[in-house]
């Protein structure tokens, strides 16, 4: 067995993990939040049925900084507003969405850059 194939099996439990975790993350706190009328329509743009999840996990993983500039950019409509879904969801909520978010960032990052080599 080579790294190659090492990368390529934790890559895809990585991934097997974080689908599981992307359900239970729309089911827990993205629902409550599409039903909260004030959290309603800062979900981001969702080009396809359930993108909203990935929004909403992305903006509840990544750092404050990086979240700031994305709510002031020209195209901050593409991206779920941090500052008020912080307010909206508990520590286990922001948990989940971290995990969630980084496991499947370093999964995909981690099949793709073995696709390129």
């Amino acid at each position: 067995m080579n790294i190659d194939d090492l990368i390529f099996a934790w890559a895809m439990l990585g991934l097997f993990l974080s689908m599981i975790l992307y359900v239970l993350f729309g089911q827990i706190t993205v629902r409550k939040l599409r039903n909260n009328p004030e959290t309603k329509s800062i979900l981001g743009v969702e080009f396809a049925s359930g993108w909203d999840i990935l929004n909403v996990a992305q903006a509840l993983a990544l750092p404050k900084f990086i979240t700031k500039r994305l709510n002031n950019s020209p195209i901050s409509f593409f991206y779920a507003n941090a500052d008020i879904l912080v307010r909206s969801t508990n520590k286990f909520d922001r948990l989940l969405a971290f995990i969630f978010f980084w496991l499947f960032t370093i999964s995909i990052i981690s099949l793709l850059s073995l696709a390129v080599l």
